[in-house]
């Protein structure tokens, strides 16, 4: 099981950056994938989440109207569209899915970085 997230950069309060999640080695439509963030220091914080299995979203307030996830089932991937990013939104970016009620196979993160 692998899943790797990419997209991140240094982008410009108010500006936006698309983060990819590839997934393989596992049957994309059965399983809820999400997105989470962390900064140096600070608990991980779930972000949002799609259950592929229904298309079901979630999100956490503090991105509600400004971030947006879908999935590409032929490509295996999950994407998170970041709109009017905030500095508070610096993280390094995860992406995991969720088995057995426990998010497992993180990857490597992607660093995005907003300036103000």
């Amino acid at each position: 099981v692998q899943l790797q997230a990419s997209g991140g950069g240094l982008v410009q309060a108010g500006g936006s950056l698309r983060l990819s999640c590839t997934t393989s080695a596992f049957t994309f439509n059965d399983y809820v994938v999400g997105w989470f963030r962390q900064a140096p220091g600070k608990e991980r914080e779930g972000v949002s989440y799609i259950d592929n299995r229904d298309g079901a979203t979630w999100y956490v307030d503090s991105v509600k109207g400004r971030f947006t996830i879908s999935s590409d089932s032929a490509k295996n991937t999950v994407y998170l569209r970041m709109d009017n990013l905030k500095p508070e939104d610096t993280d390094v970016y995860y992406c995991t899915r969720k088995s057995d009620g426990t998010w497992e196979s993180w990857g490597q993160g992607t660093l995005v970085t907003v300036s103000s």
